[in-house]
């Protein structure tokens, strides 16, 4: 797998991932929360296949070069 999500989206998708898995134990306390495991779990591997498939790439040249 190579690398398609920059620093920036990962930062993102690890942030709204966790919020949305906080749900599950605070606030209105839906599972619709655990749909946060998506972005968290994209975010923590650095790669997504649904980019994949678009053919998107929000990561540097540099910064994707030095994680393969």
């Amino acid at each position: 797998m190579k690398s398609n999500v920059g620093t920036v989206d990962k930062v993102i998708r690890i942030i709204l991932g966790a919020g949305l898995i906080s749900l599950v134990f605070v606030g209105p306390q839906t599972p619709w929360g655990w749909v946060g495991v998506i972005p968290l779990a994209t975010g923590l591997i650095n790669f997504c296949p649904l980019y994949s498939i678009l053919g998107m790439n929000t990561c540097s040249a540099d910064s994707c070069e030095a994680k393969e």
